[in-house]
Formats: C-alpha cells, structure tokens, sequence
C-alpha cells in the first residue's frame, strides 16, 4: 500500500481520497478511522425557527431538556437540536458530561459550582450568565472531571 500526501495551497476545503483496487478489510478500516476523527471534530445542525445553523460543538457550553426539546446553548444563544440527550452522549468529545436527568455540560466553560443545602448545585459558566443544576448523583463526578482538567 502507498501513502502520498499532497499539499496544495489553492484548493478551499481539505480532502481525504482513498483509491483502492478493491473494497477490502483495510479499506474499510482507514475509512472508519478517517470518517470517525471527522466526527469527533464536527459541527451539529442545530434549529431557531426555521433557520438551520452550523455551530462548532466546542462553541456549546450545555444541552438540556424544556419540555420534549432538547435545547443546545452558547454564550449567547440557545438553539434547538434534533438528537435526544442520550444520543448525544455517544457522539460528544470527553469534555461534555451528564450533570442531571435533563443536562449535559462543556466542562471546557465551568467557572463555579455553588454548593446548595438542597439536593442540587448550581454550575455557573465562563463569560455568561447561564447556570444550569448538577444534581446530587453527579456532584462527586463533575468535581472529579473538573480536577483532572486542571491538571493538564
């Protein structure tokens, strides 16, 4: 097998070909890599009326659940997303988690977790003033992932 890499400063938009005399075992392997670093390095079709909006996932700060929706949020926005939260969850790069039954988080933007006497936290944000709530279950979680972040 040969590998080329050809840089070309003219062209717009990177492009990955794969030729191959045959789809084989190794064929598929490299396009199942390829296509998934592709995804782990994407953007989501997220909804506000009826315009469709190409956001970064790392430009997200919180998904969360109104109602049956599932609601994705920047700094200065929130829109709405077609997945279901445990769908999300699968397809998220390792610095979003689940925080409640109705929340996932960029742990990337947490600026403070204020501690309540009630069952509840609130996670406030880098640069904004949204908050959302980590409950009890992942209090301990969230803590942990927040100390490994500021190790690195």
């Amino acid at each position: 097998m040969k590998i080329r890499l050809d840089i070309d400063h003219a062209i717009e938009t990177d492009e990955v070909v794969v030729r191959a005399k045959e789809f084989n075992d190794d064929v598929k392997q490299i396009y199942e890599l390829l296509n998934s670093k592709q995804s782990n390095n994407n953007c989501l079709i997220l909804y506000d009326d009826n315009k469709e909006y190409i956001i970064n996932i790392k430009d997200i700060l919180f998904f969360e659940t109104e109602l049956e929706n599932v609601y994705a949020h920047t700094k200065d926005f929130a829109f709405q997303c077609k997945l279901r939260l445990y769908e999300l969850e699968d397809r998220l790069p390792i610095t979003f988690m689940r925080i409640s039954k109705s929340t996932i988080i960029n742990v990337s933007y947490v600026y403070s977790i204020e501690k309540k006497l009630s069952s509840t936290s609130l996670v406030q944000f880098d640069g904004c003033k949204k908050e959302v709530y980590v409950s009890r279950r992942y209090y301990k979680l969230l803590k942990e992932k927040l100390l490994e972040r500021s190790r690195l």
